[in-house]
């Protein structure tokens, strides 16, 4: 059984951002964070999780990934990614995390929980203050699809 904790940050919505993530099995223990210049909260909860996912060494291991993203879980719960997937997307931001995720995802098996952001869980706590470092950090790398998607919108 592997745990997975998540979660991620954007100051300014967008701006710049990062991810926290801890892998726990057994005796293991692993965290990870990265920082991007511009981008959104639900992209670096999203990316949190799949970086969590990508790394796992070996396929078909049993995950429990615990979040706070109501936007991830949700979508995944209740399935709605199957439908923006039938529909091409079509309205939907984030498809290149959310199709990188479901490549990723069905490798494993994958379950679900939801914690309560900022109320004290330690695993959670410290996933924010990874994700939050993450984004302060100067060097920070390039959200290449979403600055993309970002200036065609405003174009």
């Amino acid at each position: 059984m592997i745990e997975i904790y998540t979660d991620g940050a954007s100051s300014g919505n967008p701006g710049p951002g990062g991810y926290g993530v801890i892998l726990r099995s057994g005796q293991h223990y692993k965290e990870l964070s990265q920082g991007f210049r511009k981008t959104t909260n639900n992209r670096m909860e999203l990316l949190a999780v799949i970086t969590g996912l990508e790394a796992i060494k070996l396929p078909n291991q049993q995950v429990t990934i615990f979040s706070d993203s109501k936007y991830v879980i949700d979508a995944i719960e209740k399935r709605w990614v199957n439908g923006w997937v039938a529909k091409g997307f079509a309205g939907k931001k984030n498809k290149d995390l959310w199709m990188r995720y479901l490549n990723i995802a069905k490798m494993h098996q994958v379950k679900f929980v939801w914690v309560r952001g900022h109320n004290g869980h330690p695993e959670n706590e410290r996933c924010d203050q990874l994700a939050v470092a993450a984004g302060k950090q100067k060097d920070l790398l390039i959200d290449s699809v979403f600055e993309v998607e970002a200036a065609k919108a405003s174009a």
